[in-house]
């Protein structure tokens, strides 16, 4: 099933806080993994436990999208950071889920 990928400001701050060689990898996997079936748990693609960030959470490599679905098969990109061994990192700020 499709979808159609929405950012809210928030992530486009995020997004724009990595280097461009970054961000083209970020959303190669954003447009690859969640722009078709991103309701599906995969080894990318995780239903989270209820937290205040996100409901879904789009792993690559360090980085990690967070996500919610909408209806009418709406993907909204809420959040993007990256792990720097246990700790997840939103434009450089340490955050808890």
């Amino acid at each position: 099933m499709d979808f159609s990928v929405r950012f809210v400001p928030s992530a486009d701050q995020d997004l724009a806080w990595y280097r461009v060689n970054e961000q083209r990898v970020i959303l190669s996997a954003i447009s690859t993994f969640l722009g078709v079936d991103a309701d599906i748990e995969t080894k990318k693609r995780k239903q989270l436990r209820p937290n205040p960030l996100a409901p879904w959470e789009l792993r690559i490599g360090k980085y990690r999208v967070f996500y919610e679905i909408k209806e009418q098969h709406i993907v909204r990109v809420l959040a993007i950071g990256h792990k720097v061994h246990n700790q997840l990192l939103i434009q450089g700020q340490g955050v808890q889920i």
